[in-house]
């Protein structure tokens, strides 16, 4: 038996979240609606899993995974689609969505995508809450704090990094300390994990 779970359904759709509402009532969980991202990332939860409609497909639910990092919260997501292509499938998946399925009116079909989402989910919710909490830390970071970041993480020394930015050495100190506090990193290896963590879902 799948167990209960809180389910955020997002579809700009009246209609069909009302629908998807009913279906996730009828299969024993706890339905939550919202009519854009927007609504979603206001509300900002922190638990259960996102059902989105991917419309355009292959990009909504991209761009609303994307716009809950930049916020600095994930949620478990399955999108869904009208009629799922290869492609809007692939490039959806790869940008963090754990599963995708057409539109679902039957209660054993929305079920199994909730069991695999939330098995899944477990072994992504710690990688993905630490990328976001990165990625927060780094954007308040000016653009030449960031290229310093970015050239310490290559293993370059204060030097190099002056010659290469073309700045002086002690400027380029100046950068890495206002850097290192803006991130909260105690040390080199903290700030430079922290830009990994930031960007590691990129490469995924």
């Amino acid at each position: 038996m799948v167990e209960r779970v809180t389910l955020h359904i997002l579809d700009s759709d009246s209609a069909r979240r009302a629908q998807l509402a009913r279906l996730a009532f009828a299969a024993g969980h706890h339905a939550e609606i919202y009519g854009s991202a927007e609504e979603l990332l206001s509300h900002a939860p922190s638990g259960g899993l996102l059902l989105a409609h991917d419309d355009p497909a292959g990009e909504a639910v991209p761009a609303l995974i994307a716009a809950m990092m930049r916020a600095g919260h994930w949620l478990p997501v399955i999108a869904i689609g009208n009629a799922p292509e290869t492609g809007a499938v692939v490039r959806t998946i790869k940008a963090g969505a754990l599963d995708y399925m057409g539109i679902p009116t039957q209660i054993a079909p929305l079920n199994d995508a909730i069991s695999r989402a939330a098995h899944e989910a477990e072994s992504h919710r710690a990688q993905r809450a630490r990328a976001a909490e990165a990625r927060q830390r780094i954007a308040r970071l000016s653009m030449r704090e960031r290229e310093v970041l970015d050239r310490l993480a290559e293993g370059c020394s204060n030097k190099a990094i002056a010659r290469d930015l073309e700045i002086s050495p002690r400027t380029v100190e100046i950068h890495r300390m206002k850097m290192m506090g803006k991130l909260g990193a105690r040390h080199a290896a903290e700030a430079v994990r922290l830009r990994i963590e930031a960007t590691g879902l990129d490469a995924a």
